[in-house]
C-alpha cells in the first residue's frame, strides 16, 4: 500500500474515498470490471471505523459470517481487493473536488491531484470526534479512552464502562470475562443498546449503576495510576468504585468535513443519490453510510450492495459499450 510518500498527481479510472469496509469491497469490484482504481482515506490505515475504533469487536451482520473480528474481517477485504492492485494513498484527505473536461479532479491535503475519471465517495459519516466525558480529561491517554484497540490489556483489572449504547454494552459483555471486575455507568434508566447483549451483561459478573454519573477519578495522574472513581446517582448519593481504567463509549460526533463545499445535495448527514448511487454531481457516486435515500438501512451488507452498484454504472459510464451486468466472479475478470 502506499500510505506516506509524496505524491504530486496520481491518474485512475476510478477514485474511491474512503477505505471503509465498503470502499475496501468497492475496490474490489472496480479491479473486477477492469478499473484502474485509486483509495484514499483520511486514516493512516485501511479499515475505517472498524479498524480506528473497534478492531477487535465481533462483526455480525454480514451474511454467512456468524461472527468475525474487527481486524480479521478489514485484512480478508484487503486481501480481496489485492488481487487488482488498487493504490492507496491513506493519511490524507480528499479537500477539494472541481471538473475538468467532464472528470472529477480531488486534491488533497498534501496537495496530491487526483485525476480521476469517476468518484465513488465510501467515506461512511465522516471523521468522528468521540464525545467527551465530564471529568478526568487529564487521564486521557493512560487511564482514559473512548475505544478498546486490545481487550487483553484489561485482563486482571478492574474496568469502569461509561455509556448505554451498543458499544457499551459490547465492551461490558466482551470484557467481562477477563478483566478482575467490570462496572458499567450509564447515566439513564434505559440502555439504548441491542436487548440480546443487555441480557448477557445482565447474566455475567458486570456490576450496572444506572441514573449515574462518574463524577471524580482518585489516582496518581503523572504515574498514569488510576485508583478508584466516584459515582454520583440521580439522588446524589455516591459511591466509589475500583478502578484501573475508564472506557467511555458516549459516542461520536462526525463531521462531513470538506464535502460540504463540494456542491453536494446533502440530506442532514447524508449525500443524496438515485437508485444508480448517483450524487447530483457528474461521475461522482457515493455509497455505504454516506448515501442517503428513502427508506435507507444503514448496515455494513446493505453498504457492499450499494458500493456494487455504484461500481458497475462507474463501468458504464466510462465505456458504454459495456453490459451494466459484471458477471459472476466464478467466471472470472
Amino acid at each position: 500500500m502506499t500510505t506516506s510518500e509524496t505524491v504530486s498527481a496520481v491518474s485512475a479510472d476510478v477514485l474511491i474515498v474512503g477505505a471503509g469496509p465498503a470502499g475496501l469491497y468497492g475496490a474490489y469490484c472496480a479491479g473486477f470490471r477492469g478499473l484502474a482504481t485509486v483509495v484514499v482515506d483520511v486514516l493512516p490505515q485501511a479499515g475505517g471505523q472498524v479498524t480506528a475504533l473497534y478492531p477487535e469487536k465481533e462483526i455480525r451482520d454480514v451474511a454467512a459470517i456468524p461472527a468475525i473480528r474487527g481486524r480479521d474481517f478489514v485484512s480478508a477485504l484487503v486481501e480481496q481487493a489485492s488481487a487488482f492492485a488498487p493504490a492507496y494513498l491513506l493519511g490524507r484527505q480528499a479537500v477539494t473536488l472541481e471538473h475538468r473536461g467532464g472528470e472529477p479532479v480531488v486534491t488533497l491535503d498534501d496537495g496530491t491531484v487526483v485525476h480521476a475519471r469517476a468518484v465513488v465517495l465510501t467515506s461512511g459519516i465522516g471523521t468522528p470526534t468521540p464525545r467527551p466525558l465530564e471529568c478526568g480529561q487529564e487521564w486521557l491517554g493512560t487511564a482514559l479512552s473512548y475505544f478498546v484497540t486490545d481487550p487483553g490489556v484489561h485482563a486482571d483489572r478492574d474496568v469502569v464502562i461509561v455509556g448505554g449504547g451498543d458499544s457499551a454494552l459490547d465492551w461490558a459483555d466482551a470484557l467481562d470475562p477477563i478483566a478482575r471486575s467490570v462496572t458499567l455507568v450509564h447515566r439513564r434508566a434505559a440502555f439504548r443498546g441491542h436487548a440480546g447483549t443487555l441480557a448477557r451483561v445482565r447474566a455475567g459478573r458486570t456490576r450496572i449503576h444506572t441514573d449515574t454519573r462518574v463524577v471524580a477519578f482518585a489516582g496518581d495522574p503523572a504515574a498514569g495510576r488510576l485508583a478508584k472513581v466516584t459515582l454520583r446517582s440521580g439522588s446524589g448519593d455516591e459511591t466509589v468504585v475500583a478502578a484501573d481504567h475508564v472506557i467511555a463509549a458516549l459516542g461520536f460526533v462526525s463531521d462531513l468535513g470538506p464535502l460540504r463545499d463540494w456542491g453536494l445535495e446533502l440530506r442532514a448527514r447524508s449525500v443524496a443519490v438515485d437508485r444508480s448511487m448517483r450524487t447530483n454531481l457528474p461521475r461522482v457516486y457515493a455509497a455505504g453510510d454516506l448515501a442517503g435515500y428513502e427508506g435507507k438501512v444503514k448496515l455494513m451488507s446493505v453498504g457492499f450492495g450499494e458500493v456494487a452498484t455504484a461500481v458497475n454504472h462507474v463501468a458504464v459510464d466510462l465505456d458504454p459499450g459495456l453490459s451494466l451486468f459484471p458477471g459472476h466472479s466464478t467466471d472470472g475478470p
